[in-house]
Parts: C-alpha cells; sequence; structure tokens
C-alpha cells in the first residue's frame, strides 16, 4: 500500500538545488554565494556547476551555510534529444568529453537523485520528459521564468506523474548572478530532516519530504494516507491538485485569506499534492502526498 510522504516534525530547512558559482559560468563565488543565500535565511546550498563534479565535503571551511555536492550535465542523447539535467549527489570521473549519454549513465551509477532541468525552457517534450527515468523535475526556475516566462515545468511533472506517481517537483533558482543573470532567491526547497546534514538532507530530499516555493509557506503538512491538513501562511488559495481535471480548492478573489485547509484524499486519484497560492500570485507545492508502493 502507499505510504504518508511526509512526517510530523518541526524541523525544515532552506536550500537551493541549482546553483553556478565562478566554477562554471556563475558571477560569484562560492564564498559570495554562501554569504548572500545565508543572509537570506538558507540552510544549504548544491553546488550544480555545468560539468563540474563538486567536492564541497573538502572546502567548507568558514561558510555561514551547508555545501552539498552536485553537477549540471548537458547535451543530446542516443536519439538526437538534447537535455539539461541537475544531478545530486558526489561524483567522480565526469568529463564534458566523455558525452551526455556516458555521463548520464555514470552519475546514475553513483546513485545520483536526477533532476530534468528547465524542460519548457529547454523545448523538451512530455515524452522525452518520460524516457530516462529522471526521479524529479523542476516544476519552477526562477532563472528561466525572468529570462522569458518559460520556468513553470508543472505539465510536465503532470506528464512525469501519470507514469511515476512518486515523481519529485523542485523549484529552484539556477543562479547565475551575472549582469545578464541577476536573479537569485526566487524559487527553494524547504526540507523535513532530523538535522542539518548532507545525510539527512540528502535523505529528505530523496524521500520527497520537502516542499518548493517562491514565496508561500507550509508551516505544517499532515497525512495519515486519507486525508491531509496543511497549515499555512495567509495565502488566497489552498488547492487539493489531482491528475488531468480533477482537483479541489479552497479560498476566493473576494474572501479573506487562509492558513488552513483539510481535504479527503480520492482514492481513485493515483496521485496528489497541495498547491497554495498568496495574493501576490506566487505559489508553493508540496510533493505528491503519498509513497507509491512497490
Amino acid at each position: 500500500m502507499a505510504t504518508p510522504r511526509y512526517l510530523m516534525m518541526d524541523a525544515w530547512f532552506k536550500g537551493n538545488t541549482h546553483i553556478h558559482s565562478t566554477a562554471s559560468d556563475g558571477g560569484w563565488s562560492f564564498q559570495q554565494l554562501a554569504d548572500g543565500y545565508a543572509g537570506a535565511g538558507y540552510h544549504f546550498l548544491v553546488r550544480t556547476d555545468h560539468w563540474v563534479p563538486s567536492a564541497a565535503s573538502g572546502a567548507d571551511g568558514g561558510n555561514p551555510l551547508l555545501w552539498l555536492d552536485g553537477i549540471e550535465l548537458d547535451g543530446f542523447d542516443d536519439l538526437g534529444s538534447f537535455y539539461h539535467v541537475v544531478a545530486l549527489g558526489h561524483f567522480e570521473g565526469i568529463q564534458r568529453e566523455m558525452g551526455f549519454p556516458a555521463a548520464l549513465a555514470a552519475v546514475r551509477e553513483q546513485a545520483g537523485l536526477l533532476i530534468l532541468a528547465h524542460p519548457f525552457w529547454t523545448g523538451n517534450a512530455f515524452e522525452e520528459a518520460r524516457r530516462w527515468g529522471f526521479q524529479g523535475v523542476e516544476i519552477y526556475n526562477h532563472v528561466c521564468h525572468w529570462l522569458n516566462g518559460k520556468g513553470d515545468g508543472l505539465a510536465y511533472w503532470h506528464a512525469m506523474l501519470a507514469n511515476a506517481p512518486g515523481t519529485l517537483g523542485f523549484a529552484c533558482d539556477d543562479a547565475h548572478i551575472r549582469p545578464e543573470h541577476p536573479g537569485w532567491n526566487g524559487g527553494w526547497v524547504m526540507v523535513q530532516a532530523a538535522e542539518l546534514s548532507a545525510k539527512a538532507l540528502m535523505e529528505g530530499l530523496r524521500a520527497g519530504r520537502f516542499y518548493s516555493s517562491t514565496g508561500p509557506v507550509f508551516e505544517r503538512i499532515a497525512c495519515d494516507g486519507e486525508r491531509v491538513t496543511v497549515v499555512t501562511s495567509p495565502v488566497r488559495f489552498i488547492r487539493l491538485v489531482g491528475p488531468t481535471s480533477h482537483g479541489m480548492r479552497m479560498g476566493s478573489f473576494e474572501d479573506s485569506l487562509l492558513c488552513e485547509a483539510t481535504f479527503d484524499l480520492p482514492s481513485d486519484w493515483p496521485y496528489a499534492y497541495v498547491e497554495i497560492e498568496d495574493i501576490g500570485g506566487r505559489r508553493a507545492w508540496t510533493n505528491t502526498l503519498m509513497v507509491p508502493s512497490g
């Protein structure tokens, strides 16, 4: 049987899973990134420079937040489809010269958490999003939203959820922080973890015990398998989102703001998640509420 995804714990840690530094095409050094993001209330960042495997565990002295390892790959697969993929984890032997298919196989062999990056901006088809069994997809990419309004990956998430109901949804910055890419702190994840450590955070990310946000806050997410209750910052809408046209909602454009909602989970929905939207139109999303069995 499917089991509830979120745990009853109070610890939430703010982080970003897609960041670029001067090690590739970013404008800020690791120290500048750590200082800036820590000042914005972040607890951790993932180093995801293009084709540069991270070794954060050996270079963390004096940083005001926790760095996790990662990498971003880009290139064409064997069928001629172009991808950007963020992989979370520590990797060895990854070089651009090996090509995208070999690198993707190598990070998979090294237990990387594979996230399809900004598929709307890249121009991926839904079939391409489903092709390689990515564990997650960027449902909001702040830089792509700023560049040309193509930072929304929700439709791709639903296409992937139709085949794999446990697929993870990530909001991120994809920060470069250069004059032509100035945006940061526009999309992030909040991870449930027992402690602020690389091991605990990666366990929470892999398990989907996080939510993604562009502003609103989930103070509490409680699911017993039959219903879900959320407590939030003041928002205009709280929605239970299911497959195709299925959904439920609370709130309106005229009434006062909401801070709590409870929904019964329809037993015939293969997946469901909660979306909240504040008065400024900024949104946040849980992951799917139940972990599929098998």
